[in-house]
């Protein structure tokens, strides 16, 4: 059941993220980026923790909210410029869900629950930020896999699909392997599961 405060803030981030002037390709449908990742990780939480509290369903509709206002390219390349900007989204993620949740009447403590929802901590140990990295890395792979695959070369490629693997749960594996995924992408996803003898 969705209480009135919890529906006023998933709304709250939806209207955030139509303003998203990127797109993405779902099924040949263009659709605002986040709003529609958004969308696809809260039906992968809704699968994988079905009595999922409100913090996590926060979590998983605002991950990504207002992603596109700190553009990649205003930090250097390479991977130390990526883990900074990889910060300063996660703490306009975390930002703005405060101020949505406050705004809709949620205490401190429950705030402060999605904020480190976002920022990943505690992966491994605390269930609720497994699922959450489950469901990211589903959609992912539902969505962003082909168009990867397009830009970068299969070394790259597989060096993400592995270090992608390592983070999911053994019930997400079984899931992303069922996945309806391009036939070359599939066949991809295959080749490095079987090399890497990950699966």
């Amino acid at each position: 059941m969705t209480s009135a405060r919890l529906r006023q803030v998933l709304d709250r981030i939806d209207e955030i993220n139509r303003a998203d002037p990127h797109e993405i390709q779902v099924h040949g449908e263009s659709r605002a980026k986040e709003l529609t990742h958004a969308a696809m990780v809260s039906a992968w939480i809704a699968r994988l923790r079905p009595n999922a509290d409100d913090a996590l369903r926060i979590a998983a509709r605002g991950h990504h909210v207002r992603r596109w206002a700190i553009p990649r390219d205003e930090y250097p390349q390479g991977r130390r410029g990526y883990l900074r900007w990889r910060q300063a989204l996660q703490e306009l993620h975390a930002a703005t869900l405060g101020e949505v949740m406050t705004e809709a009447g949620y205490n401190a403590a429950a705030i402060e629950c999605v904020q480190d929802l976002v920022r990943k901590k505690n992966l491994r140990r605390d269930p609720d930020v497994q699922a959450l990295e489950d469901a990211l890395c589903l959609v992912f792979l539902e969505t962003q896999l082909g168009e990867f695959r397009t830009r970068q070369p299969d070394e790259r490629v597989t060096e993400v699909l592995r270090k992608t693997w390592d983070k999911m749960s053994a019930e997400a594996r079984a899931l992303a392997v069922e996945l309806d995924l391009a036939p070359d992408d599939r066949r991809f996803l295959q080749r490095v599961l079987r090399l890497g003898n990950t699966a």
